[in-house]
């Protein structure tokens, strides 16, 4: 780890690591792609935010950031082996790692998941089915699970790419298989508690815990199909065909009340889907956000989001109205912070701060972090904002 530019040391001792709010889990703390933090600096043409340190790494891909407890851990990798790494908040030095068996041959990367951090543990999902349990101080493994083994899971064509969540004592992932769209496991023992949602080839997005209709549920994408599992049982509440080129059903959809939005690539498209008891329907549908893999965000009843052929869209989710787009955001991501959304330029790497306004589409000032393709979403915790490109993770000071 190489401290950058003049001060970083004395800015990085500075910024405190506990007091701000982590992102322990892909879509951050409040599972929403929002960071709960205030007071943020905004003006970034005067003063862009300063790089606190900048760590190479080699896995040549997208998998994501987590942070949490004054680190940052993520999933590297090197020869055949994927290398989980616990980075120090502040300074960016390796803390621990722990490495595991994987393949020297890369599939646009290799692991494209994002750890879970809780109570001390660490969870990471290998792109082949290798579900870990770490010790968060240490590194040290606590448990493990083969699902493609276990489960009878069909990897699909880029591999498997869910992040794990944490929902009470459950850690719930969704490998596709045998009744395995989605499974519960203890997050403790690695037990199975719950499976369910049928017979499925999974798609490559992150399950969500919700509530709809007062019924518990985990929502999820299948390769070719929007699904609701009941949390309790594992039986199929409702389903809805929704089928992509490829099988690319990426971007985990957004639970909105009673009603479910999708997007996906390959010129798919959007709907929302309204869920009633007795079953699942589109409402609405159109192409106006078209995302190959990054999820959007619904900000004050509007959602924004980034898709295909590299638009910034805000889009009304009650009748589908598009309220703004913007060109020269490839396929990058976005998160929510303070009244702003921060985005990425998956293309050029630049970042992007944009008000979250249904007006029009303003912009607020952008620098560009690390530079080149960024498809990755960012992240921000304890004041930092931390970015990664296919060669590395940086962190910056966004106070």
């Amino acid at each position: 780890a190489s401290a950058v530019g003049s001060g970083a040391s004395a800015a990085s001792t500075q910024t405190p690591t506990t007091g701000g709010s982590d992102w322990p889990r892909y879509l951050g703390p409040t599972a929403n792609n929002y960071s709960p933090e205030k007071g943020i600096n905004k003006n970034w043409a005067q003063k862009p935010p300063k790089a606190l340190w900048k760590v190479d790494l080699r896995d040549g891909g997208y998998a994501g950031p987590a942070a949490a407890g004054g680190r940052v851990y993520i999933i590297d990798h090197s020869g055949n082996k994927d290398i989980v790494r616990a980075l120090d908040l502040k300074t960016g030095a390796d803390v621990w790692t722990c490495s595991y068996d994987d393949t020297d041959s890369a599939n646009y990367g290799y692991a494209r998941s994002t750890p879970a951090v809780y109570g001390g543990k660490v969870y990471t999902m290998s792109r082949l089915g290798l579900l870990n349990c770490l010790d968060a101080a240490t590194g040290k493994p606590i448990w493990a699970r083969d699902v493609v083994k276990d489960f009878g899971t069909q990897r699909p064509t880029w591999d498997l790419a869910g992040s794990p969540i944490v929902d009470g004592e459950r850690l719930v992932i969704t490998p596709g298989g045998r009744n395995a769209a989605v499974v519960a496991l203890n997050k403790d023992t690695g037990a199975t508690i719950m499976q369910g949602g049928g017979d499925v080839v999974t798609g490559y997005a992150t399950p969500v815990v919700a509530k709809i209709n007062n019924v518990k549920q985990y929502v999820t994408f299948t390769a070719k199909s929007v699904m609701g599992v009941a949390a309790d049982d594992g039986r199929l509440l409702w389903s809805v065909p929704w089928e992509t080129s490829y099988d690319v059903n990426a971007a985990t959809p957004l639970v909105i009340g009673n009603s479910v939005f999708v997007t996906s690539g390959y010129g798919k498209g959007c709907a929302l889907i309204d869920v009633k008891p007795d079953g699942a329907s589109i409402r609405w549908q159109s192409r106006d956000l078209v995302s190959r893999f990054n999820p959007p965000v619904y900000v004050q009843g509007m959602i924004y989001g980034i898709g295909e052929p590299g638009n910034m869209v805000c889009i009304d989710p009650t009748n589908g109205a598009l309220k703004w787009k913007q060109s020269g955001f490839e396929w990058g991501g976005l998160i929510y912070v303070d009244g702003v959304l921060i985005c990425m330029d998956g293309r050029t790497g630049a970042c992007i701060m944009v008000k979250a306004t249904p007006e029009s589409y303003q912009e607020l000032g952008r620098f560009t972090p690390l530079g080149g393709q960024s498809w990755t979403a960012p992240i921000i915790a304890q004041g930092r904002l931390i970015i990664r490109n296919t060669k590395a993770i940086a962190c910056f000071d966004l106070k």
